[in-house]
């Protein structure tokens, strides 16, 4: 085994679960993470980059089991205790789930042949920012206290607004959770259902790129180290989630939006200064 590679592999899945369930870009920081350790080949690494999300993921199905089970039974059976709309949460995911499975599948070529530049990543991590500031500084009307009271409308708002995760740099959880409080979700609501939100999009994307690049791990070793990034992704994860849950009952976004204004503006000098490249 190599020790320096097992290493690097474990400082990329502590970014993982640290960055997945905040507003800064999961992705953005696994690029710049792996770039700046000289992680893996290509292949290897950009698989290791969406497949270890799976662990983040695997942490919100731990952590709200009994949440999410009682959505799926609601929406098969049509019954659920104390729920008026026992499908509802479960339709709701679907419907905020379809927009961006369409574009990211017919935009997935472009999106990593193109958009993984750092100056995609900068310069969304700044504009992404600015959204922040400014839903933070103008709040809307609450009109789903949790994750079940978000209706069908809103669940296709927030879909829409996922689809901007797809440019590297954006934030998948940022995107949903702004996109929710700006659509008049609760602060609860919002990062919950963006919790949720992220089961069937990462699973998915994991799944289909495990099958799509899997040729790519050639050795036994090549799998314990996709292996160990997922476990670590996950347990970091499932402190994050927690912390997430109890930040946003106190406190707003703005000291992420600060962090993604320092993180752009530091690609950026990199770029400029030094001629950094995302890696090919």
């Amino acid at each position: 085994m190599d020790i320096l590679l097992l290493i690097k592999a474990i400082i990329m899945g502590i970014v993982e679960g640290i960055a997945e369930f905040l507003p800064i870009s999961s992705t953005g920081y696994l690029i710049l993470s792996a770039d700046m350790m000289d992680f893996w080949n290509k292949d290897k690494r950009d698989l290791f980059i969406v497949f270890i999300q799976l662990g983040a993921i695997l942490a919100v199905i731990y952590d709200y089991w009994g949440r999410l089970w009682t959505a799926f039974m609601g929406l098969i059976t049509g019954k659920a205790d104390g729920m008026a709309n026992p499908r509802g949460l479960g339709v709701a995911l679907i419907i905020a789930t379809v927009p961006v499975m369409l574009v990211g599948f017919t935009m997935k070529d472009y999106i990593t042949g193109v958009l993984f530049h750092p100056l995609v990543v900068a310069t969304m991590l700044i504009i992404g920012a600015i959204l922040i500031m400014y839903v933070e500084k103008h709040p809307r009307p609450i009109k789903a206290q949790e994750a079940e009271h978000i209706d069908f409308k809103m669940a296709l708002k927030i879909g829409l607004a996922q689809c901007l995760a797809l440019i590297p740099g954006t934030s998948r959880s940022g995107s949903t959770i702004i996109g929710a409080l700006w659509f008049g979700a609760s602060r609860k609501a919002a990062t919950e259902f963006s919790f949720f939100l992220g089961i069937p999009v990462i699973v998915g994307a994991a799944l289909l790129d495990l099958l799509d690049k899997k040729d790519a791990l050639q050795t036994s070793q090549d799998w314990a180290i996709l292996g160990v990034g997922t476990v670590v992704s996950f347990i970091v994860a499932l402190l994050c989630i927690r912390f997430m849950v109890a930040w946003v009952s106190k406190k707003d976004f703005m000291i992420f939006a600060y962090l993604r204004i320092v993180t752009g503006v530091i690609v950026l000098l990199a770029y400029f200064v030094f001629g950094y490249q995302i890696s090919g």
